[in-house]
């Protein structure tokens, strides 16, 4: 592995290290209910909209109401979306005269948007106008976000509070979310990616001649102020079709690094969050601690097999040595700004997250440097996961670990001091398994069909894999691709979208009625025989069940896959 690629790795983690307790304390205070840094500037904003759209910020939602006020804001956003894809070719700010959607890709791209997976079955930059990118798809960005932190909020107030038959309000939560964390952190940075050359204007694209006598189409458009969100946010979908390799987007090794940061604040901030609000930081870095290592893992993995390279090509003479002149390692399908171990660092991070922004072509990378990104989303999004679903979700992987633990010990499990009994592990069992099910199945019944099998670029095992990373990352509403697949047709735009919504959706619903049925119970005090969730021995125990559960449900698939493909050493 290159040397500079060890030092890229710690320097991020010190990032972290450094922004995860300042944001994780700030968020703390804005979802705490009291008064929070910035009020002076944010409550008159908040009570103006509050105005506008009739909501009572001093109301409080039971979870069934919670839920309903989510699907309502989801169905509306889908609708106006979808509309404004279908009419682009008559509105306004559409320098390059694009028409409007086809039908099925608009519904696709409406649903990948609301459901802050960003999949995109179309070039950004020939595709959507400039009033679709900020109007349209920027504007989900901020709110599929928020939509996601609202009920991860929801999950910790049903932990934490006391007999008690409401989760706050979705509404507030939702503006509080939008105008306190998201906005203020996208528009401070979209400034730092304009000052490093990523592109924010209103042009349309030119045709220039190049040095050599050629001639190039030059995009133009909002890409900064999109940018910033979609990474801010763990969104993923970029302006332009090469998304965060095209250097518009991603100019330089600086730039690079601040995405991959970005990209892990909120979500590495989420559980030291949780530890503040409830009451026990060291209950939230329990669950940080096995984000962490999973992570860590992954990133290390995919690092390591880019940076080693093709064994086969060392064969035909070809060296993959790293030196002063080169890269070295895996280069097919990377950026020679990045080279394979950061990009291997940026594929962990985008499918550890819920980001699906890329900048290098996963479907390029070693068979078992790509199984690192599709394993990363089989666990679920959680290490560290989206903003607010990777807590949520880690969570109640918590729920099931103590509820292990109970049964080894003969004892009826608690987390938080709230009893975990049948009605909670029945949910937690639905949202476990909603997700493979229907991955696997859309996998299985794609594979069989001959018009859904002739989008894939390649047969065999690395065939199988294309085809399982694009409903494992649907599903998991991660967005990012193996590029080998055509996805641009009417089975995989609406079986897609179905995928999308059931990964969002189907586990969302689950988690509010966990949180509504936990907030009604009273803490049970603490024993010498309750089992202790603030300790590395519980962070061990979360970890082993995640790896565990997950790998008993798609070790098949994955054996079948890339690891088939690296032991046959076709690549």
């Amino acid at each position: 592995m290159s040397t500079a690629a060890w030092p890229e790795l710690v320097a991020l983690i010190v990032l972290l290290a450094i922004s995860t307790p300042l944001l994780g304390n700030y968020m703390a205070k804005v979802y705490g209910g009291g008064h929070a840094p910035g009020d002076r500037v944010f409550l008159p904003v908040e009570r103006g909209i509050y105005r506008l759209t009739g909501v009572d910020p001093d109301s409080e939602q039971r979870w069934q109401t919670y839920a309903i006020s989510l699907l309502a804001f989801s169905f509306a956003s889908v609708v106006v979306l979808y509309a404004q894809l279908r009419l682009q070719g008559h509105l306004p700010f559409n320098a390059d005269h694009q028409v409007g959607v086809k039908p099925t890709v608009s519904f696709n791209t409406a649903v990948s948007f609301l459901t802050n997976t960003n999949w995109q079955n179309y070039a950004g930059e020939t595709t959507m106008s400039h009033l679709t990118q900020m109007a349209g798809l920027a504007v989900h960005n901020f709110v599929s976000a928020a939509a996601g932190a609202t009920v991860a909020v929801a999950l910790i107030r049903g932990l934490v509070r006391r007999r008690t038959h409401t989760l706050g309000n979705f509404w507030v939560d939702l503006v509080r979310t939008t105008t306190r964390v998201l906005l203020p952190l996208a528009f401070a940075f979209a400034l730092v990616l304009v000052s490093q050359g990523v592109v924010q204007n209103f042009h349309a694209a030119k045709t220039v001649t190049t040095v050599s006598g050629q001639t190039q189409t030059i995009p133009g458009g909002p890409v900064a102020s999109q940018e910033a969100i979609k990474e801010i946010g763990e969104n993923g979908g970029g302006p332009f079709n090469a998304n965060s390799s095209h250097p518009f987007e991603n100019p330089n090794p600086i730039t690079n690094m601040l995405q991959i940061w970005l990209i892990l604040a909120i979500p590495f901030a989420f559980p030291w969050m949780f530890g503040k609000m409830a009451g026990s930081l060291k209950q939230g870095l329990a669950v940080l601690s096995a984000m962490l290592v999973l992570w860590l893992t992954v990133s290390v993995v995919a690092m390591v097999f880019e940076a080693n390279g093709n064994s086969k090509l060392n064969n035909e003479g070809v060296t993959q040595t790293a030196t002063s002149t080169q890269a070295g390692g895996n280069m097919e399908g990377k950026e020679t700004r990045f080279g394979p171990a950061t990009s291997g660092l940026f594929a962990s991070s985008t499918t550890g997250t819920s980001t699906g922004a890329i900048d290098a072509q996963h479907d390029s990378f070693t068979p078992l440097g790509g199984a690192a990104p599709l394993v990363n989303m089989m666990l679920g999004e959680i290490d560290p996961g989206g903003t607010g679903s990777g807590l949520y979700g880690m969570l109640l992987f918590a729920l099931l670990s103590v509820f292990i633990a109970g049964l080894m010990v003969g004892r009826t499990p608690e987390y938080l001091g709230k009893k975990i009994q049948g009605a909670e592990m029945k949910l937690v069992v639905l949202y476990i398994l909603f997700v493979p099910l229907m991955v696997l199945a859309f996998t299985a019944a794609s594979l069989v069909m001959k018009h859904s099998l002739s989008s894939l670029e390649n047969s065999g095992p690395h065939g199988l894999t294309e085809m399982t990373y694009a409903f494992t990352s649907q599903g998991n509403n991660n967005g990012s691709a193996f590029a080998g697949l055509t996805g641009n047709t009417d089975w995989f735009n609406v079986t897609g979208g179905l995928a999308m919504l059931v990964g969002r959706f189907m586990l969302m619903i689950p988690v509010l009625a966990i949180a509504g049925s936990l907030g009604r119970k009273q803490p049970t005090p603490v024993s010498a025989g309750t089992f202790p969730t603030d300790t590395g021995l519980f962070a061990a125990l979360l970890t082993g069940v995640v790896v565990i559960v997950v790998g008993l449900t798609y070790f098949p698939v994955v054996a079948l896959g890339p690891v088939v493909e690296h032991l046959v050493g076709k690549f």
